[in-house]
């Protein structure tokens, strides 16, 4: 009989961790559909032009069960900036360090940010738009992430050519942001096949950065 208590009991408690990873997993793809929405909206109309009660109803929740994810629309797009912003350092710095070379480093660190920038194309135009309208705090940790991540491409820019200055490099990778970054503002791309875009944004941006510069 104990044993078959035992039993029951294990099993109820498994019935009731079930119960909440279920609920925990419900939770978790509700606040994705939210900073999605977000994204989304934030990039069409602008922060200021969208309401709690809009993001609620693209990701079809009430809008007052937002804040049951977030405080505020401030917190939503914080979320959404240094959340990508810490997404690209931890993808850089993967790109480094699985390379066997710098050669390899830099095709890696191009190919993950022209990925970047075709999918994440709404997170660009929120970050262009918005960014300024972070509290101070938040801003600050947006800025200071990315430039963790341009000090990557730093490294493997002077690895490559060590007669390259830290700051021609820091240069150049931002030239090369600057190139594959403005694709989500550029008209009648629909054209084009993605996997074409891939190639040319890869292409165009190591010339970019490799490109010789005389004395």
């Amino acid at each position: 009989m104990e044993a078959d208590g035992q039993t029951a009991s294990g099993a109820e408690g498994g019935g009731r961790s079930g119960v909440l990873g279920v609920r925990e997993r419900r939770k978790a793809d509700r606040r994705r559909a939210l900073l999605d929405a977000a994204a989304r909206l934030f990039a069409e109309r602008g922060y200021g032009a969208v309401s709690i009660a809009d993001l609620g109803a693209a990701a079809e929740v009430s809008g007052p069960a937002v804040y049951r994810h977030f405080a505020g629309k401030q917190e939503v797009l914080v979320e959404l900036l240094v959340g990508i912003s810490e997404r690209l350092l931890a993808g850089g710095r993967a790109e480094y360090e699985g390379a066997a070379d710098a050669g390899e480093a830099l095709d890696r660190l191009v190919a993950a940010h022209v990925e970047f920038a075709l999918t994440d194309t709404d997170l660009i135009r929120v970050q262009d738009g918005n960014l300024a309208l972070l509290e101070p705090e938040a801003r600050r940790e947006v800025r200071r992430l990315q430039r963790a991540y341009v000090e990557i491409w730093v490294q493997v820019l002077t690895e490559l050519d060590p007669a390259l200055s830290a700051e021609e490099a820091r240069l150049r990778a931002h030239a090369a942001f600057g190139l594959i970054n403005s694709t989500p503002h550029a008209a009648g791309l629909a054209a084009l096949s993605g996997e074409r875009m891939r190639t040319v944004l890869r292409a165009m941006a190591l010339a970019a950065l490799r490109a010789p510069v005389a004395d």
